[in-house]
């Protein structure tokens, strides 16, 4: 449609636009199908277009009903030629637009122009927010095996305890009945003085309480630096599940310092601003997904963005005026760990989802991996490599195998758990 500027490229993703009303209405004269006319407005005109608001060209709602229907057949077809008729109305429209040429459609028919105004013509819907849409809180892990595993050592505890009180009542029954002295307690005696004398008793508490103090110790400190399921809230919320699952963007197109450095980096805004000049609004059914879901208003997420950029909706330029956008940290290795995303991404051809999960499902992006070094080596010793088409290595990849027995050998094989390869 009314597309204002001169490298305009068709775009199908319906997912960014206007979902379709239930109550519709009709286009002028009566003609077009509203639901082919938003795949064709989505595939020539969005763009540069939306319905509601001014983005590289004006907004298009109602445009039917402001121009002439033959008039709209020639300049969608061709404005160029229209202006240079000197058609006076086709010169204000082009003036009106900072004489941003127009990209011509001639292969639309009338047909496929009335599909498209038939759309363009339905009233707008508002989506309101449930009450009671809030932020989304950061996760967090629990310490139920810990309680479990508590709750079973106080219960052989007790169990112990029993135990030695029958046996203690048996031992007593037979030295009576043997008549030995049994060193029966003076009645009175505090119960505290009984365990302090029984040694055994004593030996065996203190056994229990060094296993269960040192069982706590031990899950402490193997906990420091491990921050599986850490998902924290960012100060732009940005759902991966949307942009890497529903819209299938490639990890390495806003990450893509993995694929030659060591490491992954934060996308430029910029990055961002490729794909959100034109998508300042999602369509209604992700927005209320979004609220009714996850509580989060992600045309406000848009808006957030535009400013962290300086992007002006209204002149669709930069004003200058920035700032920085203070991304939380998510993925921390320690300073003496060696880990570069290059040799695992190109060389390795290691998914992202093996480190980091499926990050294609993730609203909020989380720690998938506890990233400890057990983890790491287990890696190694589980992934093949790939040695086909390397003749340089061939030799020593052929005694590698020989050595161990194997078709295929290990990272691990390969010198993948030498202390040296990651701690240096």
């Amino acid at each position: 449609m009314l597309t204002f500027s001169t490298t305009i490229q068709a775009q199908a993703d319906s997912a960014n636009e206007a979902a379709q009303t239930e109550a519709a209405t009709p286009a002028a004269d009566g003609v077009g199908d509203p639901a082919v006319g938003k795949s064709l407005f989505n595939a020539n005109c969005a763009a540069c277009h939306k319905l509601d608001k001014k983005a590289t060209g004006p907004a298009l709602r109602g445009v039917a009903q402001k121009y002439d229907r033959e008039w709209l057949y020639a300049w969608i077809k061709d404005s160029q030629a229209l202006i240079a008729s000197g058609d006076a109305q086709a010169i204000e429209v082009f003036e009106a637009n900072n004489k941003s040429v127009m990209q011509s459609f001639p292969a639309l028919s009338n047909g496929d122009i009335d599909n498209i105004l038939a759309y363009t013509s339905e009233e707008k819907v508002v989506v309101v927010p449930p009450t009671g849409a809030g932020e989304i809180a950061a996760s967090s892990g629990s310490g139920v095996s810990n309680n479990i595993i508590l709750g079973a050592l106080t219960g052989v505890f007790l169990l112990l305890i029993v135990m030695l009180v029958l046996v203690s009542k048996t031992l007593k029954k037979i030295a009576t009945a043997n008549g030995v002295d049994y060193g029966e307690k003076p009645k009175g005696t505090p119960i505290w003085k009984s365990f302090v004398e029984n040694q055994f008793l004593l030996l065996v508490t203190a056994v229990l309480l060094l296993l269960t103090a040192a069982y706590f110790m031990y899950g402490f400190f193997m906990q420091v630096g491990v921050d599986q399921g850490y998902a924290p809230v960012q100060p732009i919320h940005y759902s991966h599940r949307i942009h890497a699952g529903a819209n299938e963007i490639d990890c390495n197109y806003c990450h893509s310092s993995a694929r030659k450095s060591k490491h992954s980096g934060i996308p430029s805004l910029n990055v961002c601003m490729n794909c959100h000049k034109n998508i300042a609004e999602v369509s209604e059914d992700t927005q209320a997904e979004g609220l009714n879901e996850y509580g989060v208003d992600y045309n406000k997420e848009i808006k957030k963005l535009y400013k962290a950029v300086g992007w002006d909706e209204t002149t669709q330029g930069y004003t200058g005026e920035s700032e920085p956008v203070k991304w939380v940290r998510i993925h921390n290795l320690p300073d003496f760990a060696y880990f570069n995303h290059s040799q695992h991404v190109t060389v390795g051809g290691i998914a992202c989802q093996k480190c980091h999960g499926p990050v294609e499902e993730m609203e909020i992006m989380e720690q998938f991996s506890p990233l400890t070094m057990g983890w790491c080596i287990n890696c190694h010793r589980e992934t093949n490599v790939n040695v086909s088409g390397n003749e340089y290595y061939e030799q020593i990849h052929e005694a590698l195998a020989k050595k161990y027995g194997v078709e295929q050998v290990t990272a691990a094989q390969m010198g993948g758990l030498e202390c040296g390869k990651c701690h240096y």
